[in-house]
């Protein structure tokens, strides 16, 4: 047998490694303590190695140091398996030297005060702070690991000094006498009572501290590659830390949220059914915010509860490549760290950045929603640029345009002048101004005024008679083509079909008659820029009038004359009002409240701008979608979001799909020339000069059977652009499975079950997947479409960073100090004062932090509150109500355990055995009508009621009552009487369970991995366990 020679400290820092390894040793060895002789901590004398631990394992074969020791004494499996498990567990070991226990240090030196610098700087194995501090590392690091590998009464005592008398080793500050060390240990105590006081008093008061131990062992739990330990005691009180720190990972590696889970291929028929359903997928950018976690706990929620009705079950997890959003970022890395822009780098070697930057930091938003506990299925997971899903965009998009679906044109966009590039409608914010406010804006140093309405006049042509209009952007004037008023205006019928002048231009502009115009706003009288309004270029349309371009890409002047030529466009808004007041034009500036369209992604204001680009045709498409809701084929819930959905469906614009960026799907269409002088050189905006083509050589052969010409006389130049981010997305039902290819899970998953998401992007992602799916694949998507309402704080206002009202739900489920949530707004883009306004806000609502509530509060919470409709008032001190009520779980199920006994064997099913006492049938009653009311309202999408159901049953029904009435039944009563009132409490304890699971899984898992199990094959994880069905034949007694 090994002989492990250890100090008389078995709490000693460096004995830790070699206690695991022991604990889980092939062979236990047999552990000498040995008393301490002077440091470093000595072997026995036979022993010819310099220091302990020292391990014998066999007569005259030594190896001694923490390292070398735990290495011989560990198995197999805590070793790693192969070399390259191996090396994972010796990187995680160094980890948890090199950074835990420095970590666990610094909390403890700042638990106790010791962080000043006159501790720091005398820091020595002798110093008084040195020793304190490790005196409090047990509560932290060592607390880690105590409960999970050592008995109670194998722990020592935490005093990690040497033994008084000893020598110092050399160099160190001789060892201190008794009185000394009495002295500390005085000391100790009162900064041990100290700390008691500061933590209860920080419980009270509802503070979080920035830092907290680690209860029960979670760390190690994190890291154990098998399921957590369940067969040791209970710890006292629920730790969201402790219990969430290891089912993730066992349940990932045990397939559980496979759909292929308990069945040989996804084709084998299940008559319990069919459940698929894929995640809105979220941007590769993204890190989580309440908006993803309202989503993922429903949608989770709804996937549990499909898993354990037995269906097959698959929640298809994916990211979107985000194309401004992530340009935008490595753009400002390549900018911070190498001084260069993306066109100094060039096009293929800035996509080799883009993706070198995805691959490094992309999996960011994944791990968080693992965090939550979302059970997808991620060796399914897809990401928009896949060869997979990047060959389905090419595909749709070829096919599109073949049809005539895709075409060509130039319209007006909404154009970021600093990303260079159009952006789509979702992307603009629109902020709202009541009167005159400044704004700053990209690229120029001084802020801009805005929310203003300035009047000037036109001079009529041939007349001194002056025609007043009014504008807020009064730079455009030099862009203006006419002047509009209404026909039934009677302050301007006599000047219908006249001219006025312009000042600057020459130009005559016609006064033309238009219903669009509001006779109650400014003058009546409107000045019309076809080039850079959107209403007016339908005015100019319908009127025949020129389209002046005076803003390029960049922002500036173009097309006008000097001295505005070149300028800056909000330089020029100045520029231009002192020339009209130069020239006697100018009226009035007065304020007006107004929207500014901002873009944002770069914080710009949105110019409008004419501009060749792809769009879609959408009045067909949208005429389909719009049909399959009158005819019921896909349901939309709640059911008040079909007024929207008709709305935008019976009035849809053509879609603009192209976008000026390099990261992205590049647009598969090219440009010919052809190399004949009987065919006349293509405009840009001529679509018989544009084919598209899946290669190069497929676009060159049809452009020359259209143009009739061998391919020798083709050049093409493809398209620079790429396409809608929205355009990817909305082909993700199906691309995800292989579309255009067949595969079996296209076969077997599409169309899915249901589409849940937030209102907000019914027509920008739920339209678009609709249109798509119906137009490329003849079916619907999905059958249902679920959306859930907008996250709003306590107050009822949106959330917004200026506010300081934005919740990381991180910081909920891990909790986080007020000067932690300050230090947030520091890292953000806020201007100072908007800075500070959010801090005060986050004083008045948040004045001790946010307090540590773990995610399944979170998820409890956030689904309690989905009532179906727009919007969610969330407190977080509603969260924290639910925490508590994990802690009751916690008790509840604690006192169920030792009132079951270790001996206690469940029945093979719940059904009652009819010696029931009337309590016992009550309570089955209850949980008969929780089981029911809670499967019906997941049937329905009635969240709040189903957290009711099964909170209701366990708080008022099994707590409040059935617990209280069974104390007396199990300390006095009859044998029969106490066997089924066990059976019965076992029966309440499993179902309870089950009905949480759904939305409460790791708690869940944690108690039901406690309790005995019906069978001996029972399946081994609560998500894989049939979720309860009802009703339990029994009814309440007559007097109940």
């Amino acid at each position: 047998m090994p002989t492990l020679y250890l100090s008389l400290h078995p709490d000693n820092f460096q004995n830790h490694r070699v206690l695991i390894a022991a604990r889980y040793a092939p062979t236990l060895p047999e552990v000498v303590e040995l008393p301490e002789q002077g440091l470093p901590l000595q072997p026995p004398a036979s022993c010819p190695l310099p220091k302990l631990p020292a391990l014998e394992s066999q007569p005259g074969v030594w190896v001694s140091g923490p390292a070398a020791v735990a290495h011989l004494l560990a198995p197999e499996w805590l070793r790693g398996q192969g070399p390259a498990g191996g090396a994972l567990v010796r990187q995680w070991v160094s980890y948890a030297e090199g950074e835990i226990a420095p970590a666990a240090c610094a909390a403890a030196f700042s638990a106790l005060g010791l962080a000043e610098q006159r501790y720091l700087a005398g820091m020595t194995r002798g110093s008084d702070s040195w020793w304190h501090a490790w005196d409090t590392v047990p509560d932290g690091l060592i607390g880690i690991i105590r409960p999970v590998f050592f008995p109670p009464e194998c722990v020592g005592p935490a005093d990690m000094g040497p033994a008084p008398g000893s020598a110092p080793a050399p160099g160190e500050a001789p060892v201190k006498s008794a009185s000394q060390l009495k002295k500390e240990a005085k000391k100790k105590e009162k900064l041990e009572k100290f700390q008691q006081k500061k933590e209860k008093s920080q419980q009270q008061q509802g503070e979080v501290r920035e830092m907290r131990p680690d209860p029960g062992g979670s760390l190690l739990r994190a890291l154990c590659p098998s399921p957590a330990d369940v067969t040791g005691p209970m710890p006292d009180a629920y730790s969201p830390q402790y219990v969430e720190a290891a089912w993730y990972p066992w349940w990932e590696s045990q397939g559980f949220f496979k759909p292929e889970y308990g069945r040989q291929r996804v084709s084998e028929r299940n008559p319990e059914g069919l459940f698929m359903m894929c995640i809105p997928p979220p941007n590769v950018t993204g890190s989580l915010h309440l908006g993803h976690a309202l989503t993922n706990a429903i949608q989770d929620a709804l996937t549990r509860w499909h898993r354990m009705r037995g269906e097959t079950t698959l929640w298809n997890p994916g990211c979107d490549h985000a194309g401004i959003a992530t340009q935008v970022v490595v753009e400002k890395k390549l900018w911070r760290e190498r001084g260069q822009t993306r066109h100094d780098v060039g096009r293929e070697a800035f996509v080799r950045e883009v993706w070198k930057w995805k691959n490094e930091k992309g999996d960011r938003i994944y791990h968080q929603l693992k965090k939550l506990g979302s059970s997808m299925d991620w060796d399914r997971a897809c990401f928009t640029m896949d060869p997979k899903l990047s060959y389905a965009v090419q595909e749709a998009f070829v096919r599109l345009h073949e049809e005539g679906v895709i075409y060509r044109s130039k319209r007006l966009v909404n154009w970021s002048c600093t990303l260079h590039s159009a952006i789509s409608d979702i992307e603009v914010d629109k902020k709202e101004l009541p009167g005159r406010t400044l704004l700053p804006v990209p690229g120029y140093k001084d802020k801009v005024e805005f929310g203003v309405l300035v009047s000037f006049a036109y001079k009529l042509e041939d007349s001194d008679e002056e025609v007043v209009v009014a504008t807020t952007r009064v730079e455009t004037m030099l862009g203006d083509t006419a002047v509009a008023v209404h026909p039934q205006d009677p302050r301007y019928q006599h000047l219908h079909g006249k001219h006025v002048l312009h000042p600057f231009t020459g130009r005559r502009l016609p006064i033309v008659c238009d219903d669009f115009v509001d006779m109650g706003f400014g003058t009546g009288a409107v000045k019309i820029t076809p080039a850079h309004d959107h209403n007016d270029y339908e005015v100019g349309q319908r009127h025949g009038l020129d389209c002046v371009t005076i803003i390029d890409d960049s922002g500036c002047l173009i097309n006008v004359p000097p001295p505005f030529l070149g300028m800056k466009r909000f330089e020029a808004r100045g520029a231009v009002l002192e020339a009209l007041k130069h020239k006697g034009l100018f009226k009035e500036v007065k304020d007006n409240p107004m929207v500014v369209p901002v873009c944002s992604r770069s914080k710009d204001v949105v110019e409008p701008l004419l501009k060749p680009q792809w769009y879609v045709r959408c009045e067909g498409l949208a005429r389909g979608a719009a049909d399959a809701v009158r005819r019921g084929d896909l349901r939309i819930l709640p059911h008040f979001h079909c007024k929207t959905w008709f709305q935008w469906m019976d009035n849809i614009r053509d879609w603009c799909i192209s976008r000026q960026l390099w990261w992205g799907h590049r647009i598969p269409a090219y440009f010919v020339t052809v190399d004949d002088s009987s065919v006349p050189p293509g405009e840009d905006t001529d679509g018989r000069y544009w084919v598209s083509g899946r290669s190069e050589e497929e676009a060159k052969d049809k452009a020359a059977k259209a143009f009739g010409v061998t391919p020798d006389k083709i050049s093409l130049r493809q398209d620079e652009d790429v396409l809608d981010t929205w355009f990817s997305s909305g082909l993700f039902p199906f691309s995800i499975f292989g579309w255009p290819n067949a595969s079996e899970d296209l076969q077997v998953f599409y169309p899915g079950t249901l589409l849940e998401t937030g209102h907000d992007i019914l027509f920008f992602w739920v339209a678009r997947m609709v249109m798509l799916g119906l137009k490329l694949t003849g079916r619907l998507p999905f059958r249902e479409v679920y959306l859930h309402a907008v996250v709003r704080d306590a107050h009822g206002r949106k959330m917004s960073k200026s506010l300081g009202n934005v919740i990381d739900p991180l910081d909920v489920i891990s909790g986080i100090t007020l000067e932690g949530l300050h230090a947030q707004l520091l890292e953000s883009n806020l201007e100072p004062a908007e800075v500070e306004r959010a801090r005060q806000g986050q004083k008045s609502d948040y004045p001790a932090g946010i307090p540590e509530c773990g995610t399944d509060a979170l998820r409890f919470a956030l689904c309690a509150y989905t009532t179906q409709g727009r919007d969610i008032n969330l407190d977080v001190n509603r969260i924290l109500g639910y925490r508590h009520f994990c802690n009751k779980l916690w008790n509840a199920t604690k006192f169920a355990i030792r009132a079951l006994g270790p001996g206690f064997k469940p029945p093979p099913g719940p059904e009652p055995s009819g010696a029931e006492s009337p309590i016992d049938r009550w309570i089955l009653s209850r949980l008969s009508l929780a089981v029911e009311l809670s499967d019906a309202a997941l049937r329905a999408y009635d969240f709040p009621a189903a957290t009711t159901a099964a909170y209701g049953f366990w708080l008022y029904e099994l707590c409040d009552v059935y617990l209280e009435c069974l104390k007396p039944v199990l300390a006095e009563g009859a044998a029969p009487a106490v066997a089924a009132a066990r059976c019965t409490l076992y029966t309440c304890l499993d179902a309870g369970l089950r009905l949480l699971a759904p939305f409460m899984p790791f708690v869940s898992e944690e108690l039901f991995q406690r309790l005995p199990r019906r069978a001996p094959h029972a399946p081994p994880s609560i998500c894989v366990t049939p979720y309860p069905r009802a009703p339990l034949t029994l009814s309440p007694p007559a007097n109940c």
